[in-house]
């Protein structure tokens, strides 16, 4: 069997060569998805030096994060947002990579506590027009980043996407483009960004060539996930 930590060392091995073939200015992290993954598999991640975990479920993620206090973890919080689950996500995620509403951002500006730093966060933007899926319209887009710099404990950084998935590699570098386009338009408009969360287990090498600076993996990383009652 296949340890994490040898799956680990294959995928940060492909996002090096990957950044290297495209010429990449910038650096790729790896978001290690833990969702259904159990505390001793981020255990096994950790030790083997990955550092950013991504969470779905906020109960979840709570229970995992109480089991790993001793570990210098940094959470980011990936799953769609409920308006009652904004205080406690604030208080213990490092990112935010969903926004997209105005209220859900008001609410985890509001919840944020001052001695904490400012809560990194991205607007999910919902390129292929999906209706299962979260995020806002191109169109929207630059009204959302506006409003959400003027909230103090929030740092925008840049946009994340879950592209529609798809076996046409034309299809997803398509999409993936665009939203690079959208993340370079708001730059070009002064938005001071940095961060492109883009690129899943199936399609993260597509999504570093269009620009991403975070590839969010799970199965590939982990294994096929074993999914309990929430």
């Amino acid at each position: 069997m296949i340890s994490i930590s040898n799956r680990l060392q294959d995928i940060l091995t492909t996002i090096q060569s990957a950044q290297l073939s495209e010429h990449a200015a910038r650096s790729v992290n790896l978001l290690a998805v833990s969702k259904a993954q159990s505390a001793l598999a981020i255990r096994e991640a950790y030790a083997a030096s990955q550092i950013m975990f991504g969470e779905n479920y906020l109960q979840e993620a709570l229970d995992k994060q109480s089991q790993l206090t001793d570990l210098a973890i940094e959470w980011h919080f990936i799953g769609p947002i409920q308006s009652n689950k904004t205080q406690l996500i604030a208080q213990n995620f490092s990112w935010v990579h969903s926004i997209d509403r105005l209220k859900i951002a008001q609410r985890l500006n509001d919840a944020r506590a001052e001695n904490l730093p400012p809560l990194q966060v991205c607007i999910q933007l919902n390129i292929s027009n999906e209706t299962s899926k979260s995020g806002i319209t191109p169109q929207q887009l630059e009204a959302l980043a506006t409003a959400l710099t003027k909230l103090p404990r929030l740092k925008l950084r840049g946009l994340m996407a879950i592209p529609e998935p798809s076996k046409d590699y034309n299809k997803q570098r398509l999409q993936f483009k665009q939203v690079r386009e959208c993340y370079d338009n708001l730059i070009v408009k002064g938005f001071a960004l940095d961060t492109l969360s883009i690129g899943m287990s199936d399609d993260y090498v597509i999504a570093i060539e269009q620009g991403a600076t975070i590839v969010r993996i799970g199965s590939a990383l982990f294994g096929a996930r074993k999914y309990q009652a929430q």
